[in-house]
């Protein structure tokens, strides 16, 4: 005989197998023939007694199962329904959260499942709301091919057969609000694959802060307290002409700039109190952070990321992090986010594999592993991926009034063969190697980056020759504001390591650059990539003894302050850090108590402002009427010299001697007669250099010279930069 159809429903509660908790658990209309209109249902493992308030008082309910199922009959309750629960000689009052609706809207439904709903934060995750006047939390969570899912915490002794969850249709999404959570609660989801059985215990996709490591359990809180006061940071970048103006990135990881005497991290607020003056004293316009978002290995540096809607807690809380961010605002100073959309770690607690199966990955390895770097990749053809991604680049801008998204590893992303042998990979639908999901994502993201948050940047770091990726979509670009100039990076620092007398072997990695120098809008990085892994610092990098050592570097600052592009320098190279970055380590910062280190920090600080107060230098960077070879073709004594122009007409004349030899009476040709005053010479005494040079300036001459009526005769300091400009 079989079994009643409510007997079957009990027990699939009790095995914690109910597809439809909510079907069963809380206030029905009783079956028909009963005498009493209404039945409630409540499963309570742990609890000896219950009682229900009812209009007469407590009424007691009924154990129907030694496991903890409890029952009441009656009449004239209404939801949401309060309950007296005795266990362990003690008693408590909770609402039943199985009387309580669903708090999400169909629209945010539908939205979630078409990619479409950029404010996804608001929706998925934990949030503090209130239902009936009744304060609590709700939980939303995308498991499509879950039997169950049940949210676990300290509440409910980490037991998934207290709360499993509604799901609405066949969208995937989760649901429950389990009142009388607060601020604090650590939780996770406990998921049974509806094929395998499995049972699954995963961290929150969408958790906004997580419990210390090792801990990997997500954090109830509470979206913001902070009030913003950077109305006229955000108006002036929504209406500010980027492309002509100067951009100067401070790349920095937080963990490692500086520590407290006792080797700890600052936190966010004590590095807004440290770093904010030190960067505007030195001249940059932004800082560019490293991956902020939740990751359990420091040695990932951030771009393992598990937690990608979690502040990391190593330097305080989320809204510490927006007090840091406001403080720079306020200061003048922008902020751009790493962000790491290419890749996500294996861990069994995150992302992989979330409901048991390849669910924001590809169950393929051919397409969804990064063997190189032993991650995931995610599956951009998937609606409700590709909504993660874009409402988690919304989430860091609204949220956190981030400038804009540096977006890591983007070649790993358009390339279906990326770091992947033959036989290794999937071509798509046409044949080819490109990755068409991850194309299309590209330009949503980048659309939805500028149509939302004016003035915001997006800048791949890209190493390949893919076509406009800094142009519009509308043009057929990807929709990138700028790239990353690897090229220009992998020349040039080549080019420097050579003994100065194999240099002139090699000029033409100073002058290539300039064939394609106006294709993107190009940044000119000295990252963190290549100060660390055996790669040396960039002093490290330079050869000769000590003097040569920091006059070349002296050297590379002032050619990378003067070449067409934006520029990027991680932490440390302003001051010639000594050793390779050390990511659990501080800085040196006792080496500024020498003269070279003194030194190479004046440079950079003065070349920061050089660049951010003479528009010759920023204002037509992607443009090629913005630069001039003056002379290319020296390489005999590895001397290049250039212009620099502005759209006025203006311009500073750079000259760069590659070499150890000084040379006197070297003659240039310019363009109008007058006095060229010497503005910067990376030479100076003040510098540590040799202090040979041109003194206030020198005059024109009338003699013909490369093209120009006049001519210059100045003395150029061994390995080093001067720049002049016509008083």
């Amino acid at each position: 005989m079989a079994k009643p159809k409510q007997d079957i429903q009990q027990q699939l509660i009790l095995d914690a197998r109910h597809h439809d908790p909510f079907a069963y658990l809380g206030l029905h209309d009783a079956p028909k023939g009963e005498t009493t209109k209404q039945v409630f249902r409540t499963f309570l493992p742990y609890a000896e007694r219950v009682w229900l308030k009812t209009a007469e008082g407590w009424d007691p309910l009924t154990r129907m199962h030694a496991n903890g199922m409890f029952e009441w009959h009656g009449d004239g309750l209404v939801r949401p329904c309060l309950l007296r629960i005795e266990a362990n000689g003690s008693s408590h009052e909770q609402h039943d959260p199985y009387t309580f609706p669903s708090s999400l809207s169909s629209d945010e439904v539908y939205l979630f499942g078409q990619g479409r709903l950029l404010q996804a934060h608001q929706t998925m995750g934990a949030h503090l709301i209130a239902q009936h006047g009744i304060d609590g939390v709700r939980f939303a969570v995308w498991a499509p091919n879950a039997e169950r899912v049940s949210v676990i915490g300290n509440f409910n002794q980490w037991d998934g057969r207290i709360h499993p969850m509604r799901v609405h249709g066949s969208s995937g999404i989760w649901e429950i609000f389990i009142p009388g959570l607060s601020v604090g609660e650590l939780y996770k989801f406990e998921i049974r694959n509806r094929d395998s059985g499995h049972i699954h215990v995963k961290t929150d996709p969408y958790g906004f802060s997580f419990e210390q490591r090792p801990g990997t359990a997500a954090k109830v809180t509470s979206l913001t307290q902070h009030t913003w006061q950077d109305k006229e940071w955000i108006q002036k970048r929504s209406t500010v002409d980027w492309l002509h103006t100067p951009f100067n990135f401070y790349e920095m990881h937080l963990g490692s700039w500086k520590r407290n005497a006792q080797g700890y991290f600052l936190n966010y607020r004590e590095l807004a109190a440290d770093l904010i003056p030190y960067v505007k004293e030195m001249g940059y316009t932004h800082i560019e952070l490293l991956p902020v978002s939740e990751h359990p290995l420091n040695e990932s540096w951030g771009y393992q990321t598990t937690g990608y809607f979690g502040v990391t807690n190593r330097f305080g809380t989320p809204d510490d992090l927006r007090y840091f961010v406001d403080a720079c605002h306020q200061a003048d100073i922008g902020v751009i986010l790493d962000w790491v959309p290419g890749h996500f770690p294996k861990d069994d607690w995150a992302l992989a594999r979330f409901d048991g199966t390849a669910l924001y990955e590809h169950e393929d390895p051919r397409l969804g592993e990064h063997q190189e770097w032993g991650t995931y990749v995610f599956n951009y053809g998937r609606n409700e991926v590709r909504n993660f991604l874009l409402a988690n680049a919304y989430y860091w801008m609204s949220e956190f009034h981030i400038d804009g998204l540096r977006v890591d590893a983007v070649a790993s992303m358009l390339y279906l063969d990326y770091a992947r042998k033959h036989g290794e990979w999937l071509p798509n639908q046409y044949g080819g190697r490109e990755n068409l999901d991850a194309i299309e994502f590209l330009k949503q993201l980048n659309v939805m980056a500028h149509e939302d948050f004016p003035g915001a940047l997006t800048i791949a770091e890209e190493s390949t020759a893919w076509p406009m990726i800094s142009r519009p979509v509308y043009l057929g670009g990807l929709g990138f504001s700028m790239k990353w100039n690897m090229g220009w990076m992998n020349d040039t620092l080549s080019y420097i390591a050579e003994d100065p007398i194999h240099r002139r072997y090699h000029h033409d990695k100073l002058t290539f650059g300039q064939l394609y120098a106006y294709s993107e809008n190009f940044v000119l990085p000295f990252s963190h990539d290549e100060v660390v892994h055996g790669k040396r610092s960039l002093l490290d990098k330079m050869p000769g003894d000590t003097w040569q050592k920091f006059a070349n570097l002296r050297l590379l600052l002032t050619y990378q302050m003067t070449t067409p592009g934006k520029k990027l320098n991680f932490m440390g190279n302003e001051f010639g850090q000594g050793r390779e970055w050390n990511v659990n380590a501080s800085l040196d910062w006792h080496l500024l108590d020498t003269h070279w280190h003194q030194g190479v920090q004046l440079v950079s600080r003065d070349l920061n402002h050089l660049y951010r107060n003479d528009k010759a230098l920023y204002e037509l960077d992607f443009e090629p009427q913005g630069f001039e070879w003056v002379d290319c073709y020296d390489s005999d004594q590895s001397v290049i010299s250039y212009m620099r122009k502005a759209r006025d007409g203006s311009f500073v004349l750079v000259i760069l001697n590659f070499t150890p030899v000084l040379r006197e009476s070297y003659r240039l040709g310019v363009p109008a007669a007058g006095h060229y005053a010497e503005i910067f010479n990376s030479d100076a005494a003040c510098y540590s250099g040799s202090n040979q040079g041109n003194g206030a300036g020198v005059d024109t001459e009338p003699t013909p010279w490369m093209h120009h009526p006049q001519s210059i005769v100045v003395t150029l300091p061994p390995l080093a930069g001067v720049i002049f400009k016509l008083k």
